[in-house]
This record gives structure tokens, sequence and C-alpha cells, in this order.
């Protein structure tokens, strides 16, 4: 079985953690795309804080089922009853059947859900003019049409029960920075950007806060091409000004901290987490007037 989390930074960690983060214990979090990476971490994460979790994965039930055992873990220590639960649900953001499906399943096994993570997204890399028809709505139907529908479902419930809830939306540093040959996922995350920012004005007065984080380049399998490869790593750090990409557990970190009580005055915000990436790196060291 593989396993993709990175174990090392979870050894460092005391199994069966204090809570930090205010107003999280009890509740219930569905994030999708949980199976590895940035997903997998803020699962883990969460439910250290005591949330309930949905880890929401497509296609690798192992992956999914390893973050599962590793977010009880976390939670738990040893303790086998510690009052969170967990679930796992198949699904592909990118049908609105399964999205519905899920959304039914989550609330029926937890009475509710206060938390929306839309972390699922996947990237395809063409020259623009050669992208095909079918790829550029693949990436836009998991990324953004994807992330709008399980909103959508959220918000109609919880405005029909007149019930708070939070969403986080996974962006990127693409959100504002062009990235040539992937037109369609620099197009999802700016459209991501927008998205938070309208649903958190429109749904305000109804408790619902929505906000997103946008990562810059982190450590995760999606991005194995460089991350593994030293000197494309060292290509890729040369252009953040603190010298280093990310990890996932950073990421996790921000969202327990958007969704908690703690940031219950923060909404329609997008949090850049990415080493000053967004500082225009290049000017780090004066070469114009």
């Amino acid at each position: 079985m593989t396993m993709l989390f990175n174990y090392s930074a979870l050894s460092s960690r005391p199994l069966h953690l204090h809570h930090t983060m205010k107003g999280l214990t009890g509740k219930t979090a569905l994030i999708t795309g949980a199976s590895s990476g940035i997903g997998q971490a803020i699962a883990i994460r969460l439910a250290e804080e005591g949330c309930n979790i949905a880890i929401n994965y497509r296609s690798n039930a192992e992956e999914a089922e390893d973050t599962e055992a590793i977010a009880m873990q976390q939670a738990c220590g040893q303790v086998e009853q510690c009052g969170m639960q967990s679930l796992l649900i198949k699904g592909d953001v990118s049908k609105e059947q399964d999205i519905l499906n899920m959304m039914n399943t989550v609330v029926d096994k937890f009475g509710s859900l206060d938390i929306l993570v839309n972390n699922a997204g996947i990237q395809i890399e063409k020259p623009s003019h050669e992208v095909p028809t079918d790829d550029f709505d693949r990436v836009i139907g998991t990324n953004l049409r994807g992330a709008y529908l399980c909103a959508r479902e959220a918000i109609k419930c919880w405005v029909e029960h007149q019930h708070p809830g939070v969403i986080i939306n996974i962006s990127s540093v693409h959100e504002i920075i062009p990235r040539p040959s992937y037109i369609s996922y620099s197009i999802s995350k700016g459209g991501m950007g927008n998205l938070t920012r309208t649903l958190a004005l429109e749904y305000a007065k109804q408790g619902i806060r929505v906000n997103a984080i946008a990562p810059g380049a982190t450590i995760t399998p999606i991005n194995q091409a460089w991350t593994d490869d030293p000197e494309q790593k060292a290509i890729v750090e040369s252009h953040i000004p603190m010298g280093r990409a990310g990890n996932s557990e950073e990421m996790a970190a921000a969202v327990a901290f958007l969704v908690s009580d703690e940031a219950t005055y923060i909404t329609g915000q997008t949090l850049y987490i990415d080493g000053g990436l967004t500082l225009y790196a290049d000017f780090q060291e004066p070469w114009s007037a």
C-alpha cells in the first residue's frame, strides 16, 4: 500500500492533542479530495481539533482509508472511544448527482454539516492554443463548478435550517498569478476568488462565512514532478522569498483557524500562504528605478 502522507511530520506530534482552536469540538466537516496532500492534512488537523470528518475521495480507496486511520489515531491516541466519528465517501465532484449523494450521506450520518472544505482539484498542462475542449471542461468542472455545486448544496441546507456554516475554498497563488500552459487551472482559481467573495457577501447575514486559502509551492503528491527532483525543486524555491516550499500541515493550520471561532469576523478573504511568492519575488533585490 502506497502512503503519500508525510509520516515524519506526524511522528513529531504527540497523540491525543489538546484542541487549540475554539469552537470546533463536535463540529462536522466535509473535505473534498481528502485522500492525499493538502486535503488529507486538513482532514487530520480538523480531527485533531475534535471535528467529525467526512473524507471525500474520487478513486483511491486505500489512500482514503489511510487518511481516516491516521486522523482517528491523531485525534484519539490509543483510545477507541473518543467521541468523534469519521466517514469515507466516494464521489466525483464534477458530477452533480455524486455531490447530492455525498451531502445527503453526511447529513444522514452526522445530523448536520458545519464546515465544507472545497479541496478537490486537478490540473492539465498544455499550451493554451492546444487544449482540447474536453480537458478544459474537466478541469473547470472539478475545480470551479464542483466547488460551486458543493457550496450551493451546503448553503441550501444551512439557509433552510437557519444553521450557520463555514466554507473554505482551496485556491492557489494562481488566483492572481497567471500560469502559462495551465490555462484551465488558472481560470478555475481566478474564478474561485470571486466565488469566495460573492458567496461571502450574499450570505453574511445568515451567519455563513466563506473564505479561501491560496497555497504557493507546496510539497504534495500533485507536485511530485518538481518535489522529487532536486534541480527542479531548487529552481522553484529560488523564486520564493523564504527560500523553501511549504508543506500540507502549514496549509491545514490556516484552515483550522479560519473555520474556528477564532475567526468569526473574517469572511470573503483569500489568505495567501506562499512564503512571500506573491510579493513579486524577483524584486527582492532592486534592479529598476
